[in-house]
């Protein structure tokens, strides 16, 4: 496990298998004020990454400072070397990046094959391709397409958004805490399911907090402190380390 400091070393090494790369980010809601402080973050082709930390460490600032949705002030981010600063969500979703907020997520009116079909607006031709590869992920909405979203229970709604972040094929997969306000059994089969988009090479990056179920799944983990990456390093790594434990963890990172 290293500090905040190695990690922006590597950032800026960047390794020939980087997808995304967050190289000392400084970015906020409002003018003046900084949620984020020189944040760094690296994600190779095919890794699934945790993201932990304290409330207001800046975890969800993070992921939409990615997707285009918070003003990055200082810093670079760049998707396979390419910089993507500032740029807005429809052009990296066009770029194969997927955004799955914590709430507001569906839309309630709609059917589930409308949800995913919105997905799918900017190649809508990839119709049916799309929809056997999300309903094999998700075979519960495939037995339930013409339901209305607005029906269904809090886990099924985060898997459907989860799918329609699938149906435009993305390369990275930005998720802000899937398993927020389900039940154990729902958080569960969240994270069974982000292991499986994840398995199908789709390079992820979530925010979680539910620390302990993060770390275990995750390749590698992210500790963030008042906006800058604390702590970094294979997720078992930091789930057993003293210091991530007694400071973040408690007894969450207690087996």
């Amino acid at each position: 496990m290293t500090n905040s400091e190695p990690t922006a070393n590597a950032v800026l090494d960047r390794p020939t298998d980087a997808v995304v790369e967050v190289d000392s980010v400084t970015a906020g809601y409002l003018p003046g004020v900084n949620i984020l402080n020189s944040c760094s973050l690296l994600a190779r082709q095919g890794e699934l990454i945790g993201i932990i930390g304290p409330n207001g460490a800046g975890k969800s600032t993070l992921l939409k400072a990615i997707f285009g949705l918070v003003k990055v002030r200082e810093g670079a981010i760049r998707l396979n070397g390419e910089p993507i600063t500032n740029l807005k969500a429809n052009k990296l979703v066009a770029k194969g990046v997927g955004f799955v907020p914590q709430t507001n997520n569906v839309f309630p009116s709609l059917t589930i094959q409308e949800n995913l079909e919105m997905g799918l607006y900017q190649k809508p031709k990839g119709l049916k391709e799309r929809l056997e590869f999300v309903v094999d992920i998700f075979p519960e909405l495939g037995k339930r397409l013409g339901q209305r979203a607005g029906s269904l229970s809090g886990g099924e709604r985060q898997m459907v958004a989860m799918s329609r972040a699938l149906m435009m094929g993305p390369h990275v997969l930005l998720l802000d805490e899937p398993s927020a306000g389900l039940s154990p059994v729902r958080q569960d089969e969240a994270f069974l399911r982000v292991k499986e988009i994840n398995r199908a090479g789709v390079t992820t990056i979530m925010v979680e907090q539910n620390a302990r179920r993060c770390l275990q799944i995750c390749d590698r983990g992210y500790v963030l402190d008042q906006g800058r990456d604390a702590y970094t390093g294979a997720g078992r790594d930091l789930l057993n380390d003293p210091k991530v434990i007694g400071l973040y963890l408690g007894t969450l990172g207690q087996d």
